[in-house]
């Protein structure tokens, strides 16, 4: 079995599982169970009879699985909660954590293509079951849906000329890897490379990985998912992925309110807002990738 503390560093452990309020019998889900920091910890606040079911569609997270009988891997992506949880005969459970950032083991492994780091192939999925790489996305996306995606996701200040170069660069060579990559824009970057490299390849990465429809998709499941004082929480670790889960838990919805003639929320609010978390001084001493984190709870109403 893999380490997991080798794999990935767990943020806001104790914060986290703390905002479960875990029952020793009852039910709980890790939706993106990595290096199952945060799953190890649910089950030692567990009783025998307390079950915890966790979902990844990584294969190499698959080997950090802990020889627990009261544990369920399902293999899959988390934006089919509900699914999963119907076909194993549990429609609610008391809780659902996710944590949305990518693995230190996915950042560290080169080949695995998210580090600007190293040079590798461009791919930058996270189920490598799926086809679409990040090179298929530089070879076949149209200008307008590149700069579209890089202002939006990366918030590329040069999103437009960038994408520009990238149409114009494919032309005259075929892009497969990441230094390949980084010399077709090399004349794009604007102010520190590093943070201008990162904003593009989180881009990237959004896009592949589809990561706010994923997101999207799981919120909206999760109140037919969790019983009555169940708990949500969610860890993000950039702003369009936190103004989601802001908006979702307090509103009950991602779609656009609707209202009476007088003005009245006609949605259903289907969660209490309870916290909203950061890092503490000492654990971003210790693991400088946490410090864009935040631990959004609420409580199923």
């Amino acid at each position: 079995m893999t380490e997991s503390s080798h794999y990935h560093t767990s943020v806001l452990l104790h914060e986290a599982v703390d905002a479960l309020n875990i029952q020793e019998a009852g039910v709980y889900v890790d939706g993106t169970f990595g290096g199952g920091g945060h799953s190890r910890e649910i089950l030692k606040r567990l009783g025998k009879k307390g079950r915890l079911i966790v979902f990844d569609h990584d294969k190499d997270a698959w080997k950090n699985l802990p020889d627990d009988p009261r544990i369920l891997l399902v293999k899959e992506n988390f934006r089919y909660l509900r699914r999963f949880l119907q076909l194993h005969g549990v429609p609610q459970v008391n809780g659902i954590l996710v944590d949305l950032g990518v693995s230190s083991f996915q950042f560290d492994t080169a080949e695995r293509g998210f580090s600007i780091r190293f040079d590798a192939p461009l791919d930058m999925r996270m189920d490598e079951r799926n086809d679409f790489t990040a090179a298929d996305l530089i070879r076949d996306y149209p200008e307008e849906r590149l700069h579209k995606l890089l202002e939006q996701y990366g918030e590329v200040r040069n999103a437009r000329t960038l994408a520009k170069t990238i149409v114009e660069g494919r032309k005259k060579m075929a892009v497969h890897t990441i230094a390949g990559f980084k010399d077709l824009i090399a004349d794009c970057i604007k102010g520190n490379p590093n943070r201008y490299l990162a904003q593009v390849f989180q881009a990237l990465r959004i896009e592949v990985n589809d990561e706010l429809g994923v997101l999207g998709d799981f919120l909206e499941q999760t109140p037919r998912c969790l019983k009555p004082g169940g708990r949500l929480a969610v860890i993000t670790f950039h702003s369009l992925e936190d103004r989601m889960v802001k908006q979702f838990i307090k509103q009950g919805t991602l779609s656009p309110q609707q209202t009476d003639p007088f003005g009245r929320n006609l949605t259903e609010r289907p969660f209490k807002v309870l916290k909203d978390i950061v890092p503490s001084e000492e654990e971003l001493s210790v693991n400088n990738r946490s410090r864009s984190a935040r631990l959004r709870v609420a409580e199923r109403l």
